[in-house]
């Protein structure tokens, strides 16, 4: 009876240690895993010593359900930006436009409801159909013109803002928004905050378009190699022109879904908001240069910011310096070098670990 080998068949292989162990090393050494334990740590650290007073003058901890639904409840709007950045920043390009663009779409939003007296649907398909021009003309002067992305959307940063101070004069704030809108920001369903719900509808439609789609695989090549890109066929301008009309419209989704938290719409909704957004993503170990990155990464980073700054407001000796806001800055700042240091070291350590490796293995194949 002729055995596998003789038949010319190759025999299965069938799992060893060493590749067992090669790929929980994999697994340990990459960058969400770094970013998760990071999360963890910081959830633990608050929920061991951060207490807080609520309203009623109860002292409560960081870890009550409350508390954590806050954390979702005020991490939408930064979370849906970044969602929108991260297919931008994999093709290798930037765009510092999307909290100026929230602030314009919730006070264009505010006016279309209130001013104009329109229906809801009405003015939410308008502010959608606002978010995505805006996008549009982002994309159309990136590839029309061939402007660095830097550049176009530093532009648009001021206009869009310059735009919603002048659509308000810089003092007119709109509030009286109907219970049928408030409910989209203020309240649960099904156990969560309604504004949860649009944000995970959001998180898996990126992660599907990034991860599943033969466009989400183009943004990586286009964004290690733009010429590469051109020379293999790939519509590099449709690609583009899509990350950026897209980025518009969850732009103005989160407007909407920032104005019916806060039940009123002003000209400098989402300030400072993108450089949140974009630490998020860079936290989640997408390349900034393009290339290389994850949505589960985004989310991880999207968390951990989160939890950083809800966590330093319920922290007694924060409190008294009244300084909650200041040291989330200063402790984004350090969080996001300490993971990215953190993250080129263990990928060091794991490519000795791989060449160490192979060279035994090799040692050990040539001895008789």
């Amino acid at each position: 009876m002729k055995t596998p080998d003789a038949a010319g068949i190759a025999p299965k292989q069938m799992p060893t240690p060493h590749r067992a162990s090669a790929f929980w090393k994999s697994v340990l050494f990459r960058h969400e895993t770094l970013l998760l334990a990071v999360l963890i740590v910081e959830w633990w650290f608050f929920y061991t010593y951060g207490t807080t007073t609520n309203r009623r003058g109860v002292v409560v901890g960081f870890g009550t359900w409350d508390r954590q639904f806050d954390i979702l409840r005020h991490s939408c709007e930064i979370g849906l930006l970044a969602l929108a950045l991260t297919p931008i920043i994999l093709t290798g390009g930037i765009d510092l436009s999307v909290g100026s663009l929230l602030g314009l779409c919730a006070v264009v939003f505010g006016h279309l409801s209130q001013a104009a007296g329109l229906s809801l649907p009405v003015a939410t398909l308008l502010t959608l159909g606002l978010g995505a021009l805006a996008g549009g003309l982002n994309a159309g002067l990136i590839t029309g013109f061939r402007l660095p992305p830097l550049i176009v959307t530093l532009g648009t940063y001021s206009l869009f803002r310059g735009l919603a101070e002048a659509l308000t004069r810089g003092a007119v704030t709109y509030t009286d928004f109907s219970p049928s809108f408030l409910f989209f920001g203020q309240e649960r369903w099904l156990g969560l905050p309604v504004q949860a719900w649009m944000f995970l509808g959001v998180a898996v439609m990126i992660w599907f378009l990034v991860h599943s789609t033969t466009a989400g695989r183009s943004f990586r090549v286009i964004g290690f190699s733009p010429e590469g890109a051109r020379f293999a066929g790939i519509a590099s301008n449709r690609q583009l022109g899509l990350v950026y009309v897209l980025a518009g419209i969850i732009a103005a989704l989160a407007a909407m879904i920032y104005t019916a938290r806060l039940g009123q719409a002003k000209a400098d909704a989402g300030t400072g908001y993108e450089l949140f957004a974009i630490t998020a993503v860079v936290l989640g170990g997408t390349s900034i240069f393009g290339g290389k990155g994850s949505v589960t990464g985004t989310l991880l980073g999207v968390a951990a910011i989160a939890v950083l700054k809800n966590g330093l407001a319920t922290l007694p000796s924060v409190i008294r310096m009244n300084a909650a806001e200041e040291m989330a800055g200063l402790l984004t700042g350090c969080l996001l070098i300490f993971v990215l240091t953190a993250t080129t070291l263990s990928g060091s350590v794991l490519a000795r670990v791989r060449r160490w490796t192979l060279r035994a293995r090799q040692t050990g194949a040539s001895l008789p």
